[in-house]
Order: structure tokens, then sequence, then C-alpha cells
């Protein structure tokens, strides 16, 4: 494949009509679509003031869409210091959907895995600042997290167990024990700027369950007792940190406290760290049309490769290069037109909307002119295997479009792990936690491989099927030139 081969190819399809406008046409789909879904899209909130626009996504630290709600029994602590307590009797309440209209259906038990109690710092009450906590959860043992996105495991153990948090100076560091002697550090993480004057205590939280794509009421309870301050001596404080009120005035789902013969029962409902689902309208959304784009790439990209071999011409590699080529000018297009477009109008129609770093918006961005690219090339590739058209259309559409719409539905998710369908996932621009609990669908916003690893899975099968394509072409012209040779003259 020289220059002059690669110049021929580019001037065949530049001056094909149909394939020209067939690339104006998956740019003009995607882009229609995801305007049309992102100008309609319109979401509501109930807050303490009636129905109205929802409130823009709470930030972390580190600008992450976060939840920052929970019950906390704590006082100030100044300079350095330490808190230790035995926690225990985690228990809860969850809201399941009424099996009685209009009668509440509560069940006793803890939301697992991620119900939580334990002890927590931070500067201030303020809602989105650094903090740092100890914990036990309700299926995966003890955990130490801070500043929302950060989770590392301790011991994989149910039951009481003894926790301790430490602080010196901006360093936090959290133990945990069994018995009370022997102590076990689970991580020391940094809060910079950490002022001299701090909350220190005891909370309990727990995120909503999963039921049908809603996260319902739950609660959790837990006993703390044994517990031990040094640097602080004051008297408890209690604060529903981020309740919400209703119109009358009065706490929806108020957290409480009792203290009780040197111990201390929380109750709390909310969560804190990362959110996915009611964190706002994802970027994502605006290349849902990106999968009836793809269709028209993948009829261009066959088509390239079919109208000359019926000719007998046409290198399939310098073929492969220009229809890549052109597939991610045309992806980059697209995804440069509609992703800023229709998060516009999301925020226009004052709907949330999560936040997205520059990185991560041009990595959607660049990530779907480059599944465009591959899927064009894949289908060109199977193309020159097959050598018939409409079965090489069927097989690239049913390869990397099918998996994606049937993923969307619900059905056979684990297609996006082992079908080039696993592409999409470079669109995912709202990245998923470990220590948070998220329905696993694409509607909200889960994807089983990272989105790098889900484009090398398309781009290794776009590079096997072009090769194998390289490969049949070579040995087929070798059986015509040895004939050719022992013609009759």
């Amino acid at each position: 494949m020289d220059r002059t081969t690669l110049s021929a190819e580019w001037t065949r399809f530049r001056t094909g009509r149909g394939w020209v406008l067939g690339m104006v046409a998956s740019v003009l789909v995607t882009v229609s679509i995801g305007l049309l879904v992102t100008g309609s899209a319109r979401t509501t909130c109930v807050t303490g003031k009636g129905e109205g626009p929802c409130p823009a996504p709470l930030l972390g630290p580190d600008g992450t869409a976060v939840a920052d709600k929970y019950y906390f029994v704590h006082q100030p602590l100044q300079g350095d210091g330490s808190i230790t307590a035995r926690v225990s009797d985690m228990t809860g309440q969850i809201r399941l959907p009424d099996a009685v209209p209009g009668v509440r259906n509560v069940k006793e038990g803890v939301v697992v895995p991620w119900a939580k109690a334990g002890l927590l710092i931070r500067p201030t009450l303020k809602q989105g600042t650094p903090y740092a906590a100890i914990m036990i959860t309700g299926a995966h043992g003890v955990r130490m997290q801070h500043n929302f996105t950060h989770d590392v495991a301790g011991a994989p153990v149910t039951g009481p167990r003894r926790l301790r948090l430490t602080r010196t100076g901006d360093t936090i560091t959290g133990h945990e024990s069994g018995d009370g002697r022997t102590w076990t550090e689970v991580g020391t993480v940094t809060l910079a700027g950490l002022p001299r004057t701090v909350e220190i205590g005891l909370f309990a939280a727990s995120p909503g369950a999963l039921t049908d794509m809603t996260g319902r009421f739950a609660q959790a309870t837990a006993t703390f007792d044994q517990i031990a301050l040094r640097g602080a001596n004051g008297s408890w404080r209690h604060d529903d940190v981020g309740v919400t009120m209703k119109p009358d005035g009065t706490p929806h789902h108020p957290g409480r406290a009792v203290e009780s013969g040197g111990k201390v029962i929380v109750s709390g409902g909310g969560d804190i760290g990362p959110v996915i689902m009611t964190g706002g309208l994802r970027a994502d959304l605006t290349l849902l049309g990106g999968a009836a784009g793809l269709v028209l790439v993948i009829v261009v990209a066959v088509t390239f490769f079919t109208a000359d071999h019926r000719r007998g011409r046409g290198d399939p590699l310098a073929k492969a290069v220009v229809v890549g080529a052109v597939a991610f000018v045309t992806g980059l297009v697209t995804s440069g037109v509609v992703v800023p477009g229709g998060l516009a109008l999301m925020r226009a129609h004052q709907n949330p909307v999560q936040p997205i770093t520059p990185a991560t918006g041009l990595q959607v961005i660049v990530g779907f002119a480059a599944l465009t690219a591959a899927a064009a090339v894949l289908a060109l590739g199977l193309a020159a295997l097959v050598r018939r058209g409409i079965v090489a259309i069927g097989l690239a559409v049913g390869l990397v479009v099918v998996p994606y719409v049937l993923a969307s539905a619900g059905l056979v998710p684990w297609l996006l792990m082992i079908t080039p369908a696993a592409g999409f996932a470079i669109t995912q621009s709202v990245p998923v936690f470990a220590h948070i609990d998220v329905d696993r669908s694409l509607l909200g916003g889960y994807y089983p491989l990272p989105p790098w690893a889900g484009l090398t899975v398309i781009c290794g099968y776009a590079a096997l099927v072009l090769w194998l394509a390289h490969r049949s072409c070579r040995w087929a012209v070798i059986p015509l030139t040895h004939a050719h040779r022992h013609l009759p003259r």
C-alpha cells in the first residue's frame, strides 16, 4: 500500500456521491436524535417550596456530583486528637413499593452492601466539604473513605467492631480492632488545609434501596458504646446533615440519636459518596442516536469495498485507511456538535447536569469518533471476508449495534463485554465507583467495561478481521496468477 494507492482510493470515495451523502446522513441522524432527546428532557423535584426545577448537583472537593446526607452526633476537636468507639447492632428500615396502594410497605433490614455507620471527622457541617471516616458497612466489612470518591477496604467482617479515627495535623488515620487490644491500620489520608477546630463524632447513613431503578428510602441504625475521646470533652451535638424539609417545614425522613447509659444509638438515612442516577442528566445521553448513525456508516463502509470488488480492483488495507479516516472525521463532527449542543439544551431547560471535566468531555467526543472509525473498518473487513454486501452489513450491525440496543433494553448486558459493541463504553461520561450501589444498566450510565477497555475490544475486532481479510485476498490472487501462467497460447 503506497501513497498512490491511498490517493486513488480517496479519490474514489470523495467522487462517490452516495458514500459522501451516507456519511453526512449519519451526522444528521445522530445529531437530530441527540438534540431531540436532550431538548425534550425535563426534570422536576419536590422541595420545601413545592414542585419545581431540580437544584444543581452538590459537588465534592474534586468537582464530582455527590450525596452528603447522614445523622451526626459530634463535638468540636481543637488540634490533634482521636475518637474510639465500638460499633454494633446495625439494623435498619427499607421502604419498598407499596403492595397495597396507599399503604406504606416498610420492612426491617439493612440496605446491603453500603449501609454504613462509624466515626467521621470534617472541618464543618457544610455539605460537600472534605471529610474522612471509618465505618462498618452492610456487606463490605470495615471501610475507610474520604472526600466521597476514595475508599479503602479493611477487614471483611460483620458484627461488632472497634474503630478509631486519629487526627495529627492534616493527617487522618483509621484503625480497627476486634478485641480492643490489637489494632490494625486501615488507611491514612491527608485533608489539606484542615482548620485547627474540626467536628468529630459518630454517624449513620443508608443509601436508598434500588428497586425498579428508583432509590427508595432506607435508614440505618447502629449502637455505639465504649466511646473514648482524646482532645475533646464537650457535650454531644446532634445534627441531621442534609435533611430535606417538607412544604410544612417539618423534616422529611428525619434521623435521630438516643443517648443512654454510655451508649449512643444513631439512626440516619442518605449517603456520603458520589452519585450517578440522582446527580443530574449525563453527557452521554446526547449520543443516544449514535447506534442509528453507525448503521449508515456501516453501509457506506461495506459498499465502498463491494463496489470495487465486483470490478476486480481495490486494496482492502488502502480502503480501510480511507474509510476509517473519513469515519473518524464523521464521528468527530457528530460528537463535536451534539455533545456540547445537547448539554446546552439540558441546562437551558433548567435540568441538573452531571459535572463533566474537560478531560472526560474530550474522551467522549474523540472516543465516539474512534468508535465510528473502528466500526467502519470492521464492516469493511467483514465485506472483504464474506464478499457479500448484504451479509457483511448484517454481520456488522449484528455485532456492533444489536448488542447495544439489547443492553439498552436491559437484556444480555454481558454482550457489551465480548462483542464489538463494547466500544460504546467510551461514551461513558460519569465514572462508576466500586463503593456505591448503582443500577447496572445503560440507562443508569453503567457499562461492564471501563471506557478505554471497551474501545480496545472493538479496535481488536476490527484489526483481526482486517488482517484475515488481507490474508484471504492475498491467497485468492495466487491461484489466479498460477492459472494465468498455464493458459494455452
